[in-house]
């Protein structure tokens, strides 16, 4: 079958409303990796120290991670749209505050009011796509899925081309990008029906009670540390021009998209999604082991490799939070997510703390380990997640919707 054929009509003949919320959802993923190859020049132009620059990552995500808690709660009582517009009207405010500051710290402060935006947005987008698509729920997430992938691979790119003239005209860009977005959405997305059950603030925090969703995202932290560490501290280890460092992380992109959308799903057919999981954390121990103590040529071809096992491990991740569980999949999502978030926060802090403790090696060698813990979780869990991963694997999504913000 043709991968844009989902049997019951093709992903692209969509509805207005439907581009509109994949195309923004393009721009927020982008978010994620813009400052990647513009790391050092921020550095060299607030005159900040590798530590500091990388709490951009940290506040981003460790506000994201509280956000979880608080998405479907404001979601459930304003409605889809209007929360995907407060999203992003907050993404433009301050991406474009970004582009002003003065200072790391101010810096740091506004991509935290970016984080919270862009957690509104994301956590939203995919549950609006799916009530609104055509074709089903299947052809609204392979569509959210090439959104999330596509804003993966040309985010660090953006962030070279605007990058190499100026630190502060990535954040400008995005920010413009944002408010095309906000408007085609207020245009063509017509308001979403209400859940019939309002989500309390604590939902997310009691569906961690049960033990398959809890094995998930205690496994999905440590992996989390694994995959922040190559995002935040790598670009300082291969030293290169934004141009170049931009090429490798559109590479790692390309590799993540692919690797997510068309191979893990085969993966998981042949294999199953246990063994899957627990093989490509293994590989990517090994790869980053590579990444850190080889010569600069493996530090690059790495860390292009580690695009392919994240992709993998984002889409079985995904769809074990997603159904292992018999809570609402938007609240287990949440309470998936609001765990491991705070590691994507905790590695890019520790990451160049640990260098300055030890050496540039070290910071890999500890990712390697937590990748490996991530795989311990899941073999010595494997029961708890087993009724999951016996059944086939579909892209997971009802008509309830799917806050995710997942992969």
């Amino acid at each position: 079958m043709d991968p844009i054929d989902t049997g019951s009509g093709s992903i692209l003949r969509q509805p207005k409303a439907v581009w509109a919320t994949a195309g923004a959802s393009v721009v927020a993923f982008m978010g994620i990796g813009l400052v990647d190859p513009i790391l050092p020049s921020i550095a060299e132009g607030l005159d900040a120290t590798a530590g500091q620059v990388s709490l951009l990552f940290t506040s981003y995500f460790l506000i994201t991670a509280l956000a979880m808690l608080v998405t479907g709660f404001v979601s459930s009582r304003i409605g889809g749209r209007r929360t995907l517009l407060l999203g992003l009207a907050l993404v433009v405010v301050f991406a474009g505050l970004s582009g002003t500051s003065g200072s790391v710290g101010e810096l740091v402060g506004f991509r935290a009011g970016w984080g919270l935006g862009n957690a509104l947005f994301v956590s939203t987008a995919l549950a609006v796509i799916v009530g609104a698509a055509a074709g089903g729920s299947a052809a609204a997430i392979l569509l959210y899925e090439s959104a999330l992938g596509l804003g993966m691979a040309c985010g660090p790119l953006l962030g070279a081309l605007l990058g190499d003239a100026s630190w502060r005209y990535p954040f400008f860009g995005t920010a413009a990008l944002m408010a095309v977005g906000f408007a085609c959405i207020a245009a063509f997305l017509k308001d979403q029906p209400r859940p019939a059950r309002k989500t309390s603030l604590l939902d997310p925090v009691k569906a961690l009670g049960h033990g398959g969703l809890a094995s998930t995202a205690v496994s999905a932290f440590f992996y989390n540390y694994t995959f922040f560490t190559v995002l935040a501290f790598t670009p300082f280890v291969l030293d290169m021009s934004p141009y170049r460092s931009g090429a490798v992380f559109f590479a790692w992109g390309v590799l993540l998209a692919v690797f997510s959308v068309v191979v893990a799903p085969r993966l998981q057919k042949l294999f199953g999604s246990l063994r899957v999981l627990g093989g490509s954390l293994v590989l990517l121990a090994v790869d980053v082991l590579v990444l850190g103590h080889g010569g600069h040529t493996a530090a690059v071809a790495c860390t292009v490799l580690s695009g392919a096992l994240i992709g993998v491990n984002n889409t079985v991740y995904t769809e074990l939070a997603l159904g292992v569980s018999d809570a609402p999949r938007p609240v287990a999502s949440a309470g998936y997510n609001f765990v491991r978030w705070f590691a994507a926060a905790a590695a890019p802090f520790f990451a160049p703390r640990i260098e300055e403790w030890s050496d540039v090696h070290m910071p890999f060698t500890v990712a390697a380990v937590t990748a490996v813990l991530g795989a311990l979780v899941v073999l010595v869990r494997r029961r708890a997640l087993t009724a999951e991963a016996e059944e086939p694997h579909p892209r997971h999504a009802t008509e309830e919707g799917v806050g995710v913000f997942a992969n």
